[in-house]
Protein backbone atom coordinates (compact mmCIF):
# COMPACT_ATOMS: atom_id res chain seq x y z
CA UNK A 1 0.00 0.00 0.00
CA UNK A 2 0.94 3.47 -0.71
CA UNK A 3 0.64 6.47 1.15
CA UNK A 4 1.56 10.19 0.64
CA UNK A 5 3.03 11.88 3.64
CA UNK A 6 2.01 15.45 4.32
CA UNK A 7 5.07 17.82 5.36
CA UNK A 8 3.56 19.90 8.45
CA UNK A 9 5.03 23.52 8.07
CA UNK A 10 3.99 27.54 8.88
CA UNK A 11 1.60 27.50 6.41
CA UNK A 12 -1.75 26.43 8.68
CA UNK A 13 -2.83 24.01 11.45
CA UNK A 14 -3.70 21.57 9.09
CA UNK A 15 -0.71 21.00 7.20
CA UNK A 16 0.05 21.19 3.27
CA UNK A 17 -0.58 24.03 1.01
CA UNK A 18 -2.90 26.74 1.32
CA UNK A 19 -6.28 24.94 0.40
CA UNK A 20 -5.41 21.94 1.80
CA UNK A 21 -8.36 21.49 4.20
CA UNK A 22 -10.68 21.87 1.16
CA UNK A 23 -8.50 19.01 -0.62
CA UNK A 24 -10.05 16.92 2.06
CA UNK A 25 -13.30 18.28 1.12
CA UNK A 26 -13.30 17.55 -1.96
CA UNK A 27 -12.37 14.04 -1.19
CA UNK A 28 -14.96 13.23 0.75
CA UNK A 29 -17.87 15.37 -1.66
CA UNK A 30 -16.57 12.69 -4.10
CA UNK A 31 -17.86 9.76 -2.14
CA UNK A 32 -21.11 8.63 -2.24
CA UNK A 33 -24.00 10.86 -1.34
CA UNK A 34 -25.71 10.07 2.32
CA UNK A 35 -28.24 12.26 3.63
CA UNK A 36 -26.47 13.55 7.37
CA UNK A 37 -26.87 16.02 9.68
CA UNK A 38 -24.34 19.32 9.58
CA UNK A 39 -22.70 17.99 12.54
CA UNK A 40 -22.01 14.02 11.52
CA UNK A 41 -20.66 15.95 8.24
CA UNK A 42 -18.66 17.47 10.30
CA UNK A 43 -17.47 14.37 12.55
CA UNK A 44 -16.95 12.39 9.14
CA UNK A 45 -14.80 15.39 8.12
CA UNK A 46 -12.23 15.89 11.02
CA UNK A 47 -12.05 12.08 11.06
CA UNK A 48 -10.52 12.15 7.64
CA UNK A 49 -8.37 14.62 8.40
CA UNK A 50 -6.90 12.75 11.55
CA UNK A 51 -6.72 9.46 9.12
CA UNK A 52 -4.88 11.33 6.60
CA UNK A 53 -2.44 12.76 9.15
CA UNK A 54 -3.92 16.44 8.44
CA UNK A 55 -4.62 16.49 12.31
CA UNK A 56 -1.81 14.97 14.46
CA UNK A 57 -1.73 13.03 17.80
CA UNK A 58 -1.84 15.80 20.09
CA UNK A 59 -2.85 18.62 18.01
CA UNK A 60 -5.50 21.09 18.81
CA UNK A 61 -8.62 20.88 16.21
CA UNK A 62 -8.73 24.11 14.61
CA UNK A 63 -12.70 24.70 14.93
CA UNK A 64 -13.35 28.14 12.62
CA UNK A 65 -10.78 26.33 9.67
CA UNK A 66 -12.91 23.71 9.84
CA UNK A 67 -16.48 25.49 9.73
CA UNK A 68 -15.12 27.48 7.32
CA UNK A 69 -14.24 24.82 5.05
CA UNK A 70 -17.45 23.12 5.34
CA UNK A 71 -18.83 26.56 5.20
CA UNK A 72 -20.74 26.03 8.72
CA UNK A 73 -21.08 27.66 11.89
CA UNK A 74 -19.16 26.11 14.89
CA UNK A 75 -22.19 24.87 16.34
CA UNK A 76 -22.44 21.65 14.47
CA UNK A 77 -18.00 21.61 14.72
CA UNK A 78 -19.24 21.00 18.46
CA UNK A 79 -21.44 18.77 18.05
CA UNK A 80 -19.07 16.50 15.92
CA UNK A 81 -16.15 17.13 18.27
CA UNK A 82 -18.35 16.11 21.11
CA UNK A 83 -19.48 12.82 18.90
CA UNK A 84 -15.86 12.30 18.27
CA UNK A 85 -15.17 12.33 22.00
CA UNK A 86 -17.38 9.46 22.58
CA UNK A 87 -15.71 7.44 19.59
CA UNK A 88 -11.77 7.79 21.07
CA UNK A 89 -10.99 10.56 18.62
CA UNK A 90 -10.83 13.48 20.21
CA UNK A 91 -10.35 14.76 23.94
CA UNK A 92 -12.39 18.44 24.68
CA UNK A 93 -11.00 20.23 27.67
CA UNK A 94 -12.55 23.25 29.18
CA UNK A 95 -11.52 26.40 28.21
CA UNK A 96 -9.29 25.05 25.84
CA UNK A 97 -10.78 23.57 23.21
CA UNK A 98 -10.58 19.77 21.60
CA UNK A 99 -7.35 17.96 20.80
CA UNK A 100 -6.70 14.70 18.67
CA UNK A 101 -6.19 11.55 20.62
CA UNK A 102 -3.44 9.02 20.46
CA UNK A 103 -4.93 6.11 18.74
CA UNK A 104 -3.16 3.08 20.03
CA UNK A 105 -2.45 -0.49 18.29
CA UNK A 106 -4.46 -1.94 21.17
CA UNK A 107 -7.44 -0.21 21.00
CA UNK A 108 -7.33 -0.94 16.87
CA UNK A 109 -7.17 -4.45 18.03
CA UNK A 110 -9.96 -4.37 20.24
CA UNK A 111 -12.24 -2.58 18.26
CA UNK A 112 -11.51 -5.19 15.28
CA UNK A 113 -11.83 -8.36 18.01
CA UNK A 114 -15.43 -6.94 19.29
CA UNK A 115 -16.63 -6.69 15.26
CA UNK A 116 -15.76 -10.53 15.04
CA UNK A 117 -17.38 -11.78 18.84
CA UNK A 118 -20.60 -9.64 17.66
CA UNK A 119 -21.04 -10.94 14.30
CA UNK A 120 -20.20 -14.07 15.56
CA UNK A 121 -22.69 -14.09 18.05
CA UNK A 122 -25.19 -12.97 15.34
CA UNK A 123 -24.21 -16.09 12.66
CA UNK A 124 -24.81 -18.12 15.47
CA UNK A 125 -27.86 -16.84 16.10
CA UNK A 126 -29.33 -16.75 12.80
CA UNK A 127 -28.25 -20.69 12.58
CA UNK A 128 -30.18 -21.71 15.60
CA UNK A 129 -33.24 -19.50 13.68
CA UNK A 130 -32.84 -21.94 10.81
CA UNK A 131 -30.74 -20.74 7.95
CA UNK A 132 -32.52 -21.75 4.75
CA UNK A 133 -32.90 -18.32 3.77
CA UNK A 134 -29.24 -17.58 4.21
CA UNK A 135 -27.92 -20.48 3.18
CA UNK A 136 -30.00 -19.81 -0.81
CA UNK A 137 -28.52 -16.14 -0.35
CA UNK A 138 -24.73 -15.97 0.83
CA UNK A 139 -23.54 -18.22 -2.19
CA UNK A 140 -24.35 -15.66 -4.78
CA UNK A 141 -23.05 -12.56 -2.90
CA UNK A 142 -19.65 -14.94 -2.38
CA UNK A 143 -19.39 -15.57 -5.96
CA UNK A 144 -20.14 -11.71 -6.83
CA UNK A 145 -17.38 -10.98 -4.25
CA UNK A 146 -14.77 -13.07 -6.11
CA UNK A 147 -15.25 -11.47 -9.81
CA UNK A 148 -15.40 -7.74 -7.68
CA UNK A 149 -12.14 -5.49 -7.50
CA UNK A 150 -13.43 -2.24 -7.56
CA UNK A 151 -13.91 -0.95 -4.18
CA UNK A 152 -17.48 0.73 -3.79
CA UNK A 153 -19.36 -2.01 -5.51
CA UNK A 154 -16.57 -4.56 -3.41
CA UNK A 155 -18.39 -2.85 0.00
CA UNK A 156 -21.78 -3.17 -1.51
CA UNK A 157 -21.40 -6.79 -1.61
CA UNK A 158 -20.41 -7.07 1.85
CA UNK A 159 -22.56 -4.82 3.34
CA UNK A 160 -25.28 -7.40 2.09
CA UNK A 161 -23.46 -10.20 3.29
CA UNK A 162 -23.62 -8.95 6.78
CA UNK A 163 -27.55 -7.34 6.88
CA UNK A 164 -28.45 -11.21 5.39
CA UNK A 165 -26.80 -12.63 8.61
CA UNK A 166 -28.11 -9.78 10.67
CA UNK A 167 -32.03 -10.09 9.35
CA UNK A 168 -31.67 -14.23 9.67
CA UNK A 169 -30.35 -13.66 13.48
CA UNK A 170 -33.31 -11.49 14.01
CA UNK A 171 -31.62 -9.49 17.12
CA UNK A 172 -32.11 -5.98 17.84
CA UNK A 173 -29.48 -6.26 20.90
CA UNK A 174 -26.84 -7.38 18.58
CA UNK A 175 -27.62 -4.10 16.14
CA UNK A 176 -27.76 -2.25 18.77
CA UNK A 177 -24.30 -3.34 20.11
CA UNK A 178 -22.67 -3.03 16.76
CA UNK A 179 -24.23 0.21 16.12
CA UNK A 180 -22.23 0.86 19.21
CA UNK A 181 -18.80 0.09 17.44
CA UNK A 182 -17.89 3.18 15.62
CA UNK A 183 -15.82 2.76 12.41
CA UNK A 184 -12.37 3.73 12.85
CA UNK A 185 -11.65 3.98 8.68
CA UNK A 186 -13.46 7.10 7.10
CA UNK A 187 -14.95 6.57 4.19
CA UNK A 188 -14.81 3.36 1.68
CA UNK A 189 -13.09 0.72 3.81
CA UNK A 190 -11.81 -1.38 1.11
CA UNK A 191 -10.65 2.07 -1.47
CA UNK A 192 -8.76 3.09 1.82
CA UNK A 193 -7.38 -0.08 3.09
CA UNK A 194 -7.17 -2.07 0.18
CA UNK A 195 -5.31 -4.75 1.60
CA UNK A 196 -8.70 -5.95 2.94
CA UNK A 197 -10.21 -6.83 -0.04
CA UNK A 198 -8.45 -10.06 -0.22
CA UNK A 199 -9.36 -10.93 3.59
CA UNK A 200 -12.53 -10.41 3.14
CA UNK A 201 -13.13 -12.37 0.23
CA UNK A 202 -11.67 -14.82 1.54
CA UNK A 203 -13.17 -14.76 4.86
CA UNK A 204 -16.87 -14.23 4.05
CA UNK A 205 -16.17 -17.32 1.92
CA UNK A 206 -15.31 -19.16 4.61
CA UNK A 207 -18.39 -18.31 7.14
CA UNK A 208 -20.87 -19.35 4.30
CA UNK A 209 -19.31 -22.50 3.51
CA UNK A 210 -20.11 -23.32 7.60
CA UNK A 211 -23.40 -21.38 7.38
CA UNK A 212 -24.36 -24.09 4.11
CA UNK A 213 -22.81 -27.06 6.50
CA UNK A 214 -25.29 -25.41 9.82
CA UNK A 215 -22.22 -25.45 11.53
CA UNK A 216 -22.37 -22.51 14.24
CA UNK A 217 -18.96 -23.01 16.17
CA UNK A 218 -16.79 -22.85 12.32
CA UNK A 219 -19.12 -20.48 11.13
CA UNK A 220 -18.44 -17.81 14.35
CA UNK A 221 -14.72 -18.51 14.59
CA UNK A 222 -14.77 -17.17 10.37
CA UNK A 223 -16.32 -13.83 11.18
CA UNK A 224 -13.52 -13.71 14.25
CA UNK A 225 -10.56 -15.07 12.38
CA UNK A 226 -11.58 -12.72 9.41
CA UNK A 227 -11.79 -9.46 11.72
CA UNK A 228 -9.00 -9.65 13.42
CA UNK A 229 -7.35 -10.29 10.23
CA UNK A 230 -8.84 -6.68 9.40
CA UNK A 231 -7.38 -5.87 12.38
CA UNK A 232 -3.86 -6.32 11.20
CA UNK A 233 -4.46 -4.57 7.84
CA UNK A 234 -5.79 -0.97 9.72
CA UNK A 235 -2.97 -1.24 11.68
CA UNK A 236 -0.52 -1.30 9.12
CA UNK A 237 -2.75 1.64 7.25
CA UNK A 238 -2.48 3.58 10.32
CA UNK A 239 0.82 3.53 10.99
CA UNK A 240 1.64 4.34 7.58
CA UNK A 241 -0.43 7.33 7.63
CA UNK A 242 1.61 8.36 10.56
CA UNK A 243 -1.35 8.51 13.04
CA UNK A 244 -1.18 5.46 15.30
CA UNK A 245 0.81 5.94 19.05
CA UNK A 246 1.84 3.12 21.53
CA UNK A 247 1.23 -0.60 21.51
Amino acid sequence: MKYTTRVRDHRGPLGGPPGARRSVARRLSGERLVRRSSGEDAARYIHRLIFDGELRPGSRVPQDEIAQALGISRIPVREALIALERAGWVTIELHRGAFVSVLDEQGVRDQYELYGMVYGLAVRRAIARGAAGLQALLPGIVASLAVTVEPEPFSDLVLAFHAAVLAAARSPRIEVALRALTGLVPGNFFQLVPAAIEVERDGLRAVAAAVERRDADAAAAGYEAMLRAQADNVVAAFRARGVLGGR
